[in-house]
């Protein structure tokens, strides 16, 4: 007998049933921890090597390519203009992250998205970095981000589904960070 997957926003919902099935009764296999190598290359050129990674209580070795991420900065900022900068990769992980949230959690609900798409801006003052001032963040002062989305679901459905994304997470709370340097 031949079946068809239960496929709904491009989510695999039978698949993503049974994943949270076995998180339930092995909470264990929850834990991951992804890495991520990174090169200078020079000035504020950089790549990022991106392949193993621990998950469902193993490391994993499915990913057969290493996945490569430059920055870099523009020549007005002193840069090559190789690459986005940093802060335009923070954008564009966060805002792949709560779209996926979006719709994994939207096909768990059975919730079609039909279509989304977003545009998302943040505003850095360079009187932090350039140790100008030192009540100036040296991050971005805030994001805001637009989502378009069609949908049958309403805006306020949409964006708590979004809201489980780990990026958003990361950015919105305070997450933990060391750092140890190696002299060579």
């Amino acid at each position: 007998m031949i079946t068809t997957a239960n496929i709904t926003n491009g989510v695999n919902v039978d698949q993503l049933v049974e994943t949270i099935g076995a998180v339930q009764a092995q909470p264990e296999l929850a834990k991951f921890r992804f890495r991520s190598k990174n090169d200078w290359i020079d000035g504020g050129h950089c790549v990022s090597s991106i392949k193993g990674f621990y998950g469902v209580g193993a490391e994993d070795s499915s990913r057969k390519k290493t996945f490569n991420l430059e920055c870099d900065h523009p020549n007005v900022l002193l840069g090559n203009d190789k690459a986005p900068t940093p802060p335009e990769v923070v954008l564009h992980a966060l805002g792949s992250c709560l779209t996926a949230a979006m719709t994994y959690h939207a096909a768990a609900n059975g919730i079609e998205i039909k279509s989304a798409d977003s545009t998302l801006e943040g505003g850095v003052d360079l009187h932090g970095f350039l140790g100008l001032d030192p009540e100036v963040r040296n991050g971005f002062d805030g994001i805001k981000m637009v989502l378009k989305v069609r949908s049958d679901a309403s805006a306020e459905q949409l964006e708590n589904l979004a809201k489980f994304s780990p990026v958003f997470d990361m950015i919105t709370n305070p997450t933990p960070v060391s750092i140890e340097v190696v002299k060579e």
